[in-house]
């Protein structure tokens, strides 16, 4: 099905011979066009020579190199901050080459008289929590925004975790210019090793993402060309001029991306909320929202994740004056787990350790990972001799220590589900400990918080989570704060990202009410196409493949749904497995046929199901072999058939039947 949206007046209509000839003759309706055509190319900022005695104007960072060959990505070096240590002086060296790096990129220069139009194709990222991507398209040149991942379902059983569908990707890999991240939150990041397995691009982030990425990079032994921005560089990318904005969310240098084609315009919100007064003292950059809402913006993606939530999303601020009251109260160890990659607050734990006179130690892989990683780049400042090692954590006076944990989503490997399990090797819970779980459980985590709680209350420690106290807010805009983006930025067009149905089609109806017409607000899915322009909008269905990618150990969508149909029939009723060994040649039964159960029955308690279903297979493969079958396959298919029939009248189970027969 074809969607075609346009503006009033501009539907493209057939043109008879004689209407050629009066375009033709009509010179001052030519000159008008061009007219126009000039005045889109002074909105897109092209440069051009000024007359004789005229000053030349003053170029904005998006014009100043259009005229270049070579465009260049204006950039500074991210500033970093030395720890005294070999490996963070290390780190932040190779930071500051890789920003220098982006300056000697060469690229394209976008040209505005080729017009044509922008697509946009999600990949992942609609419809559900996670997985996050979408790819432009322009003039056959490929732009990826975000490679993440998203957790399984809970009928995917044995599945790690599930990527998005790369096959647009692979079959344009010589025209893709590259991935630029908004983030480094796993859902936005978690894909990139997957995907550089199948193409080789540069990835462009800020310092702290490409230094998260970089670290899921060296775990699956890959090495990639990315490149540092900060927040208000412009990059050049083939005919894609992207420029970066600063916002905020719930991970440190989140950014937003305004990208200018010859075709369209187009507004990337990326993950965000409006915090006014954020740990680190860098609010989100409104007055910038309003200057390119100014410039013009032909479509807005916008993240959906709260739009069913009114109101606003309360600050981190909020968050650590309720941890300063349990710091203030706690008698004991203070145990605390949070997302990792959630480096502000880590900054308001380290600052509260130091407030109340006590030392802080990192426990599990990857916060132990981001901890080093955001102190060597400046984004964590550590007082002086607060730092203990978890080695040596159990010397330390319980009233004196905190344990900063990862495992606030259950995970059942995590620091603190060991902790709970009394499976940690320097962590023993005891009663006086505080354990705080800093967090809200991500959609399809639930019960597997809920267990950890369950079973940190079994140790007599005070629990404290977030339904008994506001120690998490979201990072995601609410009701009011996507209102007020929409109102800096006013887009021509609208497409909700970011969340499921529901948070699609609430987030659309906020459009609505803010004055945009039914017919410019498109609610996609992954795979869809939109093509946008200056002046229309058309969505096509179903265009580009987006399925679900398992990945399941080293094994990368080699899991469909026929192996999870198994997989869940296992899980319910168990396999049932029929042996035997045949002569065919002589027409007799060499051994069995034996049943052996596993997950069906007890078979000690069902001695005679399992002798009357031996007695069957028996009668089966003698009829088979007495009408002169010889065909093993058959007669394994008719036994499967007769023994299914049978446990389903006796117990009203339906087991995996798996028939060995061995022809002797």
């Amino acid at each position: 099905m074809r969607e075609t949206k346009k503006e009033k007046g501009q539907i493209k209509k057939s043109t008879s011979p004689k209407k050629r000839e009066t375009k033709t003759k009509d010179k001052k309706e030519k000159t008008s066009k061009s007219s126009v055509r000039a005045k889109v190319k002074a909105n897109l900022k092209t440069n051009t020579k000024p007359k004789a005695g005229e000053k030349k104007p003053k170029t904005s960072p998006k014009t100043k190199t259009s005229r270049a060959k070579t465009n260049k990505i204006k950039t500074s070096q991210a500033k970093t901050r030395s720890t005294g240590r070999s490996a963070a002086k290390s780190i932040s060296k190779k930071i500051a080459e890789k920003s220098s790096d982006v300056k000697k990129i060469i690229e394209k220069k976008v040209n505005p008289k080729k017009k044509g139009e922008l697509k946009i194709y999600p990949i992942g990222g609609l419809n559900e929590i996670g997985k996050n991507m979408t790819v432009l398209e322009y003039n056959n040149q490929f732009l990826i925004i975000d490679c993440g991942m998203s957790f399984p379902e809970d009928d995917m059983f044995g599945i790690d975790i599930v990527i998005p569908d790369f096959t647009l990707i692979e079959n344009n890999a010589k025209n893709v210019l590259g991935l630029i991240v908004t983030h480094g939150h796993e859902d936005h990041i978690g894909g990139i090793p997957y995907l550089l397995k199948k193409v080789n691009i540069p990835i462009y982030g800020t310092a702290i993402t490409v230094g998260l990425i970089e670290n899921k990079l060296k775990e699956h032994g890959i090495k990639a060309e990315t490149h540092v921005f900060n927040a208000g560089d412009v990059i050049r990318l083939g005919e894609f001029s992207i420029e970066t904005v600063h916002t905020t969310h719930s991970v440190a240098d989140a950014v937003c991306f305004y990208v200018v084609t010859p075709a369209a315009t187009l507004f990337h919100t990326g993950d965000f909320k409006v915090d006014y007064t954020p740990i680190d003292g860098k609010p989100i950059d409104l007055q910038k929202y309003a200057e390119i809402g100014k410039r013009g913006v032909d479509i807005m993606l916008s993240d959906s994740t709260n739009a069913a939530r009114p109101g606003f999303t309360k600050s981190e601020q909020k968050v650590g004056e309720a941890l300063d009251g349990i710091f203030r109260n706690a008698k004991g160890r203070i145990i605390i787990a949070t997302f990792s990659s959630n480096i502000n607050r880590i900054q308001r734990i380290i600052e509260l350790t130091a407030k109340y006179g006590r030392h802080f130690s990192v426990s599990g892989k990857s916060m132990e990972k981001v901890v080093t990683l955001a102190q060597e780049l400046g984004y964590l400042k550590i007082p002086q001799g607060s730092f203990v090692d978890m080695s040596l954590s159990q010397s330390e006076d319980d009233k004196k220590l905190v344990v900063i944990t990862t495992g606030s989503q259950g995970e059942p490997m995590s620091a603190l589900a060991r902790m709970a399990s009394d499976e940690h090797k320097l962590v023993k819970l005891k009663k006086g400990d505080t354990v705080i779980l800093s967090s809200t459980p991500v959609p399809g985590n639930e019960k597997s918080v809920s267990n950890v709680v369950n079973r940190l209350f079994e140790k007599d420690v005070d629990v404290i989570y977030n339904e008994v106290l506001d120690i998490h807010v979201s990072g995601h805009a609410c009701q009011e704060e996507l209102k007020l983006v929409h109102t800096l930025i006013k887009p021509k067009y609208f497409m909700p990202v970011h969340g499921e149905t529901r948070h699609l089609v609430i987030h659309a109806e906020l459009a609505k009410q803010l004055g945009m017409k039914k017919d410019r607000i498109f609610i996609l899915s992954n795979g869809d196409e939109l093509c946008v322009t200056s002046r229309s909008a058309e969505h096509t269905r179903n265009i580009v493949s987006a399925d679900d990618v398992l990945v399941d150990g080293l094994g990368i969508g080699d899991v469909g749904s026929s192996v999870l149909r198994e997989r869940k029939q296992l899980s319910n009723s168990g396999l049932v497995v029929i042996a035997a060994a045949l002569d065919l040649d002589r027409g007799i039964i060499m051994s069995g046929p034996s049943i052996k159960s596993h997950g069906f029955i007890y078979v000690k308690a069902n001695d005679e199901i399992i002798d009357e279903a031996e007695k069957l297979a028996e009668k089966v493969i003698f009829a088979k072999l007495e009408g002169g079958v010889d065909d093993i396959h058959e007669i394994q298919d008719a036994v499967k058939t007769e023994i299914r029939r049978f446990i389903m009248k006796r117990t009203q189970r339906s087991p995996i039947i798996m028939p060995l027969f061995m022809e002797i």
